[in-house]
């Protein structure tokens, strides 16, 4: 298989009256206190351990919600990359998740909706799950659960 640059595109949803702009900020400033891979001493690298955004300095809003997905965002990435690692053609699709934010910002009922899904994979679906699982949100102001419905639009570029 050749070499591919691979992309995860979030279909955000946005409100009508913000830019597209605006969106691509709040993924790149969430992304952007990536540590670089720390050396191993095999001479290898592995992965550091990255704490998510501080949520509970942030408001529950759907721009937060928004900025945390987008944080685990590289994640999502290495599950569609294995995913495609095992793959002659690149296969692009989209998974449709939901999941509901509980009164103290936890995950809980995280799934890949079958409608609107096209990536079919239960092996992706499982890894999907599993970032979604361990993902923490601001807490609501109203301490109840909030159902979400969230579009992960996947690609790979070469």
């Amino acid at each position: 298989m050749t070499s591919l640059a691979l992309t995860v595109l979030l279909l955000l949803t946005a409100d009508k009256g913000q830019k597209n702009d605006t969106m691509k900020g709040l993924i790149k400033d969430a992304a952007a206190g990536a540590a670089a891979p720390a050396p191993t001493a095999d001479g290898g690298t592995e992965a550091p351990a990255r704490p998510g955004p501080d949520v509970t300095k942030m408001p529950f809003t759907p721009e937060s919600i928004k900025t945390v997905v987008a944080f685990y965002q590289p994640q999502i990435q290495g599950c569609y990359e294995e995913h495609l690692a095992g793959k002659k053609k690149a296969e692009e699709g989209k998974l449709m998740t939901s999941f509901t934010i509980t009164g103290e910002g936890t995950v809980s009922k995280p799934k890949v909706e079958k409608k609107g899904t096209t990536l079919k994979d239960p092996h992706l679906h499982e890894c999907v799950i599993s970032v979604l699982s361990a993902m923490s949100f601001p807490k609501p102001a109203d301490g109840k659960g909030h159902p979400i419905e969230f579009p992960f639009n996947l690609k790979a570029v070469e």
